[in-house]
């Protein structure tokens, strides 16, 4: 028999076992309950400096934009501290192969400017997500909708993702691109371009959301690198 002492807490409940998200694979997240994700980042534009014609122009376009859905999409406005990594190393590599020692200088003192003023600043990057959801449910013309006991019951009970078979995962996928390939083109209209996150920028994006604070200092490594032990 072992004291309590010497044995030690036991050890706590994943956090993964409190998430929605079963995996991500081929640019989708699949849920627990076998549903799928797909999310857009979108460009913005600055609706201010439109004049009164092209404003009135993108509301009835965004009017039409979302009378054309037959189904919900979600928008996700995201703040973060601006990452400036890969244009310092740029600025670095640039000073290293510059002969002109007068251009090396003025290199190395506007790297620190740009250094400074983002640190001082706090400057912040914005970005915009438009989430696609899917489900099996929505072609046999089933709710989605689910109530506080049913997504109780998916945390404490086998995922349904893990019943998802490679046709039927093949079959949702193709309905799922018919929708974003709807939702960028609808966009478009606006003069909104859209780009579908791939699987390396879609873990990237939920490491950031659920770890803001460890982001800043431990960057994720690429998804191609990693080596995965069977």
């Amino acid at each position: 028999m072992q004291s309590r002492k010497l044995a030690g807490p036991k050890p706590g409940v994943p956090a993964q076992k409190f998430l929605d998200i079963a995996e991500i694979r081929d640019d989708i997240v699949i849920l627990k309950d076998g549903t799928l994700r797909c999310v857009l980042l979108v460009s913005s534009i600055n609706f201010a400096l439109k004049s009164v014609d092209e404003q009135n122009a993108i509301v009835q376009a965004y009017m039409q934009f979302l009378n054309a859905l037959e189904f919900p999409i979600q928008v996700v406005i995201q703040s973060r501290r601006m990452n400036i990594d890969t244009y310092m190393r740029t600025l670095d590599e640039n000073e290293k192969t510059q002969s002109n020692d007068l251009l090396k200088r003025q290199i190395r003192d506007y790297r620190e400017f740009v250094k400074q003023l983002v640190k001082l600043g706090d400057i912040m990057q914005k970005r915009f997500y438009v989430v696609v959801p899917y489900s099996s449910a929505d072609k046999a013309g089933g709710s989605t909708q689910k109530n506080f006991f049913q997504r109780m019951g998916e945390i404490l009970t086998p995922t349904v993702a893990s019943k998802l078979t490679e046709d039927k995962f093949q079959k949702m996928k193709f309905d799922m691109s018919l929708r974003v390939n709807q939702i960028i083109g609808g966009l478009s209209s606006m003069s909104l371009n859209a780009v579908q996150l791939d699987t390396q920028s879609l873990i990237e994006l939920y490491y950031t959301v659920y770890n803001p604070e460890m982001f800043e200092t431990q960057r994720m490594t690429d998804l191609s690198r990693m080596q995965v032990e069977g």
